[in-house]
């Protein structure tokens, strides 16, 4: 008797285990693939190389289905003449890649050239090879087909199918993966993208309230200014709004994505100043318990904003100096010298020539700092813009305490012939005041005065301060214009003689005594 059968039952086995022992060599190969790169397109190639090399799997392609498309788009290809790829596409249910896809089943070609429905645009497969042709799962949807043609006269198709399969599989956990890292890689670009809207329209121009011509004066500068790395020094009294001026150069520049770093320096004694702008080394001192980046670093390519630099020293002026000169210092208790490249904007209510003069200040570091200097006006300064930056300080209390809050003409009229020493910073406090004790959200002027600053208001017309609207410009039969207001503004407009106000609302003195009563208006005495 032959032993033929039992020689080929064998022969078969081995075969078999062979083919097993490197589909679990290329199985770990690809999965080591996968988990290299979140670049899916190359990590693909990469795949289907591996299983060319590995697997005897030739003509390996990856389609994917494009959702906003409806079509399978070619992802990766490998093989002869693989590219250009870019415009082949397939219908779900169109030839036998687009039913894979619609049926969700691997399909098996014993030998392509049998099957019409086989497309083959590509004009890539050996019409006289097997084909198979398995779909990539998502939770058990088909968002794609794994194709590829294996050796000829191969007696193992269903072992090789199942590979495939498993391959599908890995491949399914990588688009998942990719898909996933791109959706959030998106919806962080958007919130950045959001976020520096934000901080445009919160730091830009439009955010600083100013139509008088010194406001104008400083926008110009600003914008000039923005332009280059020139260092600014900002010149002004407390609670001018340096600071916002500072945002609006940093936000407008060619540094606006780069970070913008701020530092108060009256607030630190020296040697944890230069801690704050320099850094430290670990064990630098006692509590440095690890390395710590100073403001400098962080604002590498950047800006960094030095408020209050009159208030340092001399003794560490000079190491500030060096800085500014150089870009370039050492970590407290370092001894590597660093390098960076940080703009420098500074501010100061000091007199800092007087300083100069006293040898209070080095005067080699006001030259290094008064390069390009702005200077704020006070709020006394420009008081015709009082009304508009009561109305936006309002509307912020306003959305602050979730309610409507409205200030009146006459409220504002109390506010212009207020000196404001504290500047725009004391009017934000007496802003929120008046909102506090205003009860139906209607800041007039009895709830001004009750925050009391009119201790130190003028009494009449004469004194309004320059650049501020007459009484006179009030039309007193203006329909909208509160009957409260019409009274108090013609009172004021008199210098609180009824007899005066009274004329000049057509009335008589009786009825406008009446008026005063009844709206219960406080007379101004002097």
């Amino acid at each position: 008797m032959s032993p033929l059968p039992t020689d080929f039952g064998v022969a078969e086995e081995s075969s078999r285990l062979a083919l097993l022992e490197s589909q679990l060599a290329a199985l770990f190969e690809v999965s080591s693939v996968l988990s290299r790169s979140l670049n899916l397109r190359q990590t693909l190639r990469e795949v289907l190389s591996v299983l060319h090399e590995g697997g005897r799997m030739r003509h390996g392609l990856v389609c994917l289905l494009d959702d906003e498309r409806g079509e399978l788009l070619i992802s990766a290809l490998h093989g002869k003449d693989a590219e250009p790829f870019e415009t082949v596409t397939y219908q779900p249910g169109e030839g036998v890649i687009g039913q894979i896809l619609s049926s969700n089943e691997p399909w098996i070609l014993p030998r392509v050239g049998d099957e019409p429905s086989f497309l083959d645009r590509l004009n890539l497969y050996d019409p006289e090879l097997p084909f198979i042709g398995v779909p990539i799962r998502l939770e058990e949807h088909a968002i794609g087909v794994f194709a590829a043609q294996p050796p000829p006269a191969d007696a193992l198709l269903g072992y090789r199918s199942r590979f495939l399969e498993m391959v599908a599989n890995l491949i399914g956990q990588a688009v998942r993966l990719a898909r996933t890292v791109e959706a959030e890689q998106r919806a962080l670009r958007e919130e950045r993208d959001k976020l520096r809207r934000e901080v445009r329209g919160t730091h830009g121009f439009d955010s600083i309230i100013g139509r008088a011509d010194t406001m104008r004066l400083v926008f110009d500068q600003v914008r000039q200014v923005a332009k280059w790395n020139t260092t600014v020094l900002i010149r002004g009294e407390s609670g001018t709004g340096k600071e916002l001026i500072a945002n609006a150069i940093h936000y407008n520049s060619p540094r606006a994505r780069a970070p913008f770093v701020k530092l108060n320096c009256a607030a630190l004694p020296d040697n944890l100043l230069e801690s704050e702008l320099f850094g430290h080394e670990k064990g630098a001192f006692t509590g440095a318990v690890a390395l710590r980046k100073g403001r400098f670093e962080q604002a590498d390519s950047g800006t960094l904003f030095l408020d209050e630099i009159g208030e340092i020293t001399p003794a560490f002026q000079a190491k500030l100096l060096r800085v500014l000169q150089e870009g370039e210092f050492e970590r407290v208790g370092g001894g590597r010298t660093l390098k960076v490249d940080v703009r420098v904007i500074a501010a100061t209510n000091r007199d800092l020539e007087a300083e100069v003069r006293a040898g209070e200040f080095r005067e080699d570091l006001y030259y290094r700092l008064n390069v390009m200097p702005i200077r704020m006006p006070a709020l006394r300064e420009r008081m015709e813009d009082i009304p508009d930056l009561a109305r936006f300080l309002v509307a912020k209390v306003a959305r602050m305490q979730g309610r409507e809050l409205e200030i009146t003409d006459s409220a504002l009229r109390v506010l212009m012939r207020y000196d404001w020493p504290g500047n725009v910073r004391e009017l934000e406090n007496c802003m929120e005041r008046a909102a506090v004790m205003c009860e139906n959200g209607l800041i007039d002027r009895d709830v001004i005065n009750l925050t009391g600053i009119s201790i130190g208001a003028a009494a009449g017309p004469d004194h309004l301060p320059p650049g501020a609207p007459p009484a006179s410009q009030i039309d007193f039969n203006d329909p909208n214009l509160d009957e409260r207001e019409r009274v108090i503004a013609a009172l004021e407009e008199a210098g609180w003689v009824q007899a005066k106000a009274a004329r000049l609302l057509n009335m008589t003195p009786r009825q406008i005594a009446y008026r005063i009563q009844t709206l219960n208006i406080k007379m101004r005495q002097f």
